[in-house]
């Protein structure tokens, strides 16, 4: 076996292995997870095979870019294995294992038919354009330009959902820094309140804190233990009502 020989089946085993895990696992980052992984032992492929840019733009375009956005967008919107449990329409599982298995079948019968011609190599067809990076544009903007654009309006799709999940209605304008400082410096004391026990001789949440003048401050306690009078204190600094 050549090296390449090896290398191909050690990435295709972890391939399949990526892409299992990817529709077994529960979790939706852990599937997000498994289809990074996957698509790195695919770049490890391209690269093997001598398709230096495309390994590239996998790694880069794919696996570092388009992946890292189905994170964020699963780490803002919050779903979780339960909410991926839900059918929100009744029998939709049926009728996606139907379709899946039919498009399988169809896949396979459509690889059976088709007769290939012998390979004649990547640095011959390399060779034919004038390179790699000439051969990948003459696809992409020649034969199959109308796939191309189909794919990219569904990836801006995909962001422009992403965006309106994660959006939050804003009901009321955002407050400003000056109106936040406004509101907190309106009453009666622009600094936070005492705690209780501040200043007194027993730290309790029923024993008021001591201004510095040594009058109660009645305000730092729990409003459970506020009395609706004055508030005496003995020599322990304890309230009686």
């Amino acid at each position: 076996m050549t090296g390449e020989a090896i290398v191909f089946w050690i990435t295709a085993i972890l391939s399949v292995f990526g892409a299992v895990g990817m529709v077994i696992s529960r979790k939706a980052v852990h599937s997000a997870l498994w289809v990074a992984f996957t698509m790195i032992n695919l770049a490890i492929l391209y690269f093997s095979l001598g398709g230096a840019f495309l390994g590239t733009t996998q790694i880069v375009v794919y696996t570092g870019a388009v992946m890292m956005l189905f994170l964020f967008v699963l780490m803002i919107v919050g779903v979780d294995s339960s909410d991926s449990l839900i059918e929100t329409i009744k029998g939709q599982r049926i009728v996606g294992t139907i379709l899946a298995l039919a498009f399988g079948a169809l896949l396979t019968s459509a690889i059976t038919s088709t007769g290939f011609k012998t390979a004649t190599g990547l640095s011959e067809v390399n060779g034919a354009e004038g390179g790699n990076i000439q051969a990948l544009a003459q696809l992409i903007f020649g034969r199959y330009l109308l796939a191309f654009e189909v794919t990219s309006a569904l990836l801006i799709t995909a962001a422009l959902g992403a965006m309106v999940l994660a959006h939050n209605e804003r009901w009321a304008p955002r407050k400003t820094q000056a109106q936040l400082q406004r509101e907190r410096t309106l009453g009666g004391h622009p600094t936070p309140l005492p705690s209780p026990g501040v200043m007194a001789l027993n730290n309790s949440v029923d024993t008021p804190a001591l201004l510095p003048d040594g009058s109660i401050s009645q305000e730092s306690l729990p409003r459970i233990f506020q009395s609706t009078g004055q508030p005496d204190h003995d020599s322990n600094n304890e309230v009686t009502s």
